[in-house]
């Protein structure tokens, strides 16, 4: 290229030249735009990373609930890297330049990927219904093998899911537009189809499950709070804690048996021992005696504390897991369930439609999913927090 000549062209002065300049140049809002979704997209890119990577390098995390959660870190991965940056090139150029082979290959990776993405969390949460609602059974099956055919399954219904869209873009001529990449559905069964498979029933499935699991643990923890009941019952009877108390002042309802008064203390407890007077001797008896009896009115205090501090360590862990639900499941829906309600109406009715500044805050929303997925579904757990400290330390030395 012969640059002289072509900054000549650029900076001409003719009114051709200054207009072709300026439409060179982003106004300040797209510019802003471009960043903002691009820091998305890298966001998106690292943290779905630091997942696979901590599941991949700690043996601690070896379990076969984490694949599900590594599976779904690299589908979020494939949207972050495959989808995002073609959708914030269309949004900058408001036209698309790649060629319509290019548009077929992404609408493909995008509808497959976000579908995935979208069964993935219905996949995890059947695993983690059964986990809790038949632990003892399921634990025996919940092997790495049925863990990767979980995956398999999900990844063959977001094929089915979005290939009959695709053939449709294909056959009706969409796919003649030569300055755009869109799916537009030009019948009821297809949208129908499309928009329930791939979210409406994963989330009514996700929905039914969250809840029963909800359910299951509440029943769960109010089990155990009867079981502390019943086994403090039984200290305050003294059926589980001996009396420290000499015969006679103990259980009155026919108790265990209190153990023999305390015997006279040992050579080592009174010093001077055989010159000793029996005053003192008697002395010492009682002092030993009155300080086992504070021992042990100490340690059933103890105990008794321990109990009444049970129902409200079961409250927060109840309250601790509503919340993780409600953040998973309000997510899910805060950042899908707009684009899918747009899509049915939009398909559906023939004198509606949107912007496309809506349509495409819809579907970044959607996508933003995939940077919240590797969030949520491991900052409630220990072991992935220690992990990714050991990474961003890069001291992981397993």
């Amino acid at each position: 290229m012969d640059f002289l000549n072509y900054t000549e062209g650029v900076f001409a002065t003719n009114t051709s030249g200054n207009d072709s300049l300026e439409t060179t140049k982003l106004p300040p809002t797209k510019a802003l735009l471009t960043v903002t979704l691009s820091i998305v997209a890298i966001l998106t890119t690292f943290f779905n990373c630091l997942v696979i990577t901590a599941i991949a390098v700690t043996r601690k995390l070896h379990h076969p609930a984490n694949y599900l959660i590594c599976s779904l870190a690299v589908t979020d991965l494939l949207v972050a890297v495959l989808v995002m940056p073609f959708s914030i090139m269309y949004i900058q150029k408001e036209t698309w330049v790649m060629g319509q082979v290019m548009c077929t290959i992404w609408l493909s990776v995008d509808i497959t990927c976000c579908t995935c993405s979208i069964l993935h969390l219905a996949a995890i949460a059947i695993d983690r219904y059964r986990a809790i609602t038949d632990a003892v059974e399921y634990s025996r099956k919940r092997t790495g093998a049925r863990a990767g055919a979980m995956v398999a399954v999900v990844w063959l219904l977001s094929i089915l899911v979005s290939l009959p869209p695709l053939l449709w873009r294909h056959y009706s001529g969409d796919g003649d537009i030569e300055d755009q990449c869109i799916i537009t559905h030009h019948h009821l069964a297809f949208t129908l189809y499309s928009t329930f498979g791939a979210f409406y029933i994963p989330l009514l499935l996700i929905l039914i499950l969250y809840y029963k699991i909800y359910k299951a643990a509440q029943t769960l923890y109010m089990r155990r709070e009867a079981s502390r009941a019943s086994r403090h019952s039984c200290m305050t009877n003294g059926s589980m804690i001996p009396s420290s108390f000499p015969a006679g002042d103990g259980d009155i309802d026919g108790g265990p048996r209190s153990p023999e008064p305390i015997s006279p203390p040992e050579k080592s407890v009174s010093e001077p021992s055989t010159e000793e007077p029996p005053r003192e001797k008697v002395r010492v008896a009682v002092k030993a005696f009155k300080c086992k009896t504070r021992r042990h009115e100490s340690r059933s205090e103890s105990r008794r504390s321990q109990f009444y501090q049970g129902p409200r360590i079961s409250g927060s862990r109840e309250r601790k897991a509503a919340s993780t639900l409600g953040l998973i499941i309000g997510a899910f829906v805060i950042c899908w369930l707009p684009f899918f309600v747009k899509e049915v109406i939009v398909n559906t009715c023939g004198s509606c439609s949107t912007s496309v500044e809506m349509a495409d805050f819809l579907t970044w929303l959607g996508y933003l999913n995939s940077l919240i997925n590797p969030l949520i579904y491991t900052i409630f757990n220990e072991d992935f927090k220690k992990a990714f400290q050991r990474l961003i330390r890069c001291s992981h030395y397993l």
